[in-house]
């Protein structure tokens, strides 16, 4: 690198066809070494989106390198909460990916909103419950300035997606805050318990129906109750958990 680097017919800077450069290649795969090298030069453009909006810290936080990550947030030329062509920005995609050291850089900035939404409506906090990253969703928590209770373009919450996708650790987590509702629907009506029923994650099942504020037999838009759902896929173990708490519908089986 430094050998090319001191050549006046190189351009450290040029892109390829995705529009990456050196640096964007460099970032994501973590070479702490060689960013230190582009960044000293003033010809290499630090804040440069490829195609898809993607800048170098933003594919460095999405990678979890969380030492290049500290690099670029050192520099004022560079924008912290620059978001991708899908909205998305390096503490989503961070939170997104459970990059727990990473979530932790941007968080320290004043300039970073932990409450951003991308362009489905999901914030770095939805995305961490979805895919179950405890740690992450631990951090975003103890913001002040972070809605836990925040539904997407499709209404779908927090809580909702841990529950639809089974992550008992999350799913407690939010059902220890007094600002999260339980049993909040999306836009088909489909409520948390609904989702983990016709799901058969029969963990997160058992903790909505210690709940005295979750309704066992609530129906979504289509008149499926979380027993229907249960029983139409199979989920044998959650059917027995939702008829020990309330008679069965007319209907299930």
């Amino acid at each position: 690198m430094k050998l090319l680097l001191r050549r006046k017919d190189v351009d450290p800077n040029r892109r390829d066809n995705d529009g990456r450069t050196p640096l964007s290649w460099a970032a994501q795969n973590g070479h702490d070494r060689v960013v230190k090298l582009l960044l000293e030069r003033e010809d290499v453009t630090p804040d440069w989106r490829d195609n898809f909006g993607k800048t170098p810290l933003l594919l460095a936080a999405k990678s979890g390198r969380d030492g290049v990550v500290k690099l670029l947030l050192e520099r004022e030329d560079v924008g912290p909460d620059g978001p991708d062509g899908d909205g998305q920005t390096p503490l989503s995609w961070s939170a997104r990916n459970g990059r727990d050291k990473v979530v932790k850089l941007p968080l320290r900035r004043k300039d970073v909103n932990p409450n951003r939404r991308g362009n489905d409506g999901r914030t770095s906090l939805s995305w961490a419950a979805q895919n179950g990253h405890d740690g992450v969703v631990k951090l975003l928590l103890r913001r002040k300035d972070v809605n836990p209770d925040r539904p997407d373009k499709d209404g779908q919450t927090l809580l909702l997606w841990a529950a639809r996708n089974g992550h008992d650790g999350v799913v407690k987590l939010m059902l220890e805050r007094e600002d999260v509702n339980p049993d909040r629907p999306d836009n088909r009506g489909r409520t948390p318990l609904s989702w983990a029923a016709r799901n058969g994650h029969d963990g997160v099942v058992k903790l909505l129906l210690e709940r005295g504020d979750v309704s066992p037999d609530r129906p979504d838009n289509y008149g499926l109750t979380p027993l229907l759902g249960a029983t139409r896929n199979g989920h044998h173990g959650v059917v027995k958990l939702l008829k020990a708490r309330k008679p069965a519908a007319p209907g299930a089986v």
